[in-house]
């Protein structure tokens, strides 16, 4: 499968990239600047010449053109893009990562995008996609640490069963990483949320936090 990465040239979007490549995906990080993209992914290959990573640059367009299409612009932005590519995502899963927040002094705190969260104003944006809410609370490093697990549940929501089916079995081939169905679409607001929580208490007790939840027997990667 290709998965395309729009704006995946930022510190989570090429680290998404770069644990979905390790796992066998083909991947394009999708910017902008062309050149920029395939500068970030050379440095990728550069830096884990044991694995047989599949990723290369392209610009948004060549991006959104893949299977599969997970959008790691800013939260602020993440509409605008997908409007650029209404056509070139219609009928394809589209995964929002974002989460609206502002650092206040030393807090973190939320902010209310337009729909309640960014995953419902990008379905709102292109109606024809299938829109999943996921990797939210994936901290970046431990994404871009190739040999090391990334110890996190990862909430998945969306109003399509189908999409959080196809998300689920991506997110268990990341070791360490066990995929939870979070519901439906509406339930992004309060996962985008919660990530200023975690921000707040990896400031505090300088860590990275991310959730693991109790309670839920392991089936293996089902939902």
């Amino acid at each position: 499968m290709r998965i395309g990465l729009l704006g995946g040239t930022g510190p989570a979007g090429s680290a998404l990239g770069l644990r979905l490549a390790s796992i066998g995906y083909e991947i394009v990080l999708g910017s902008r600047d062309a050149k920029k993209a395939q500068d970030v992914c050379n440095e990728l290959i550069k830096k884990w010449p044991d694995y047989k990573l599949k990723i290369s640059g392209g610009d948004n367009d060549q991006a959104a053109r893949c299977e599969l299409v997970v959008i790691a612009t800013p939260w602020d932005s993440a509409a605008t893009v997908v409007n650029e590519h209404t056509q070139d995502l219609a009928g394809k899963i589209v995964v929002t990562m974002a989460n609206a927040l502002v650092r206040v002094g030393k807090e973190f705190q939320p902010l209310v995008p337009p729909r309640g969260s960014i995953a419902a104003h990008v379905q709102a944006e292109i109606p024809l996609s299938r829109v999943v809410a996921a990797f939210q609370h994936l901290p970046a490093t431990e994404l871009g640490r190739l040999g090391h697990e990334v110890d996190s549940d990862v909430l998945i929501c969306s109003d399509d069963p189908v999409a959080t089916a196809t998300i689920s079995e991506i997110v268990a081939k990341i070791p360490g990483c066990r995929p939870l169905n979070a519901g439906t679409l509406s339930n992004a607001l309060a996962i985008e949320a919660f990530t200023a929580v975690l921000l707040q208490l990896n400031v505090r007790y300088k860590t990275r936090v991310a959730p693991r939840l109790t309670g839920i027997p392991d089936r293996g990667g089902s939902v």
